[in-house]
């Protein structure tokens, strides 16, 4: 029985998480990060 629970919390946390990403996509959260990684990897190659 405890594999079985084990199993059971494991998708639950996939499931949470996976409607998180959703939730911070449908928000616009996702061009915000890209937008900051392109500024942080132009900064690390000296153009920005």
């Amino acid at each position: 029985m405890s594999a079985l629970r084990s199993r059971m919390a494991g998708l639950l946390l996939a499931a949470a998480g996976a409607g998180m990403m959703v939730y911070g996509i449908l928000r616009g959260e996702a061009a915000v990060v890209f937008a900051k990684a392109v500024r942080i990897c132009l900064e690390c190659i000296g153009v920005g």
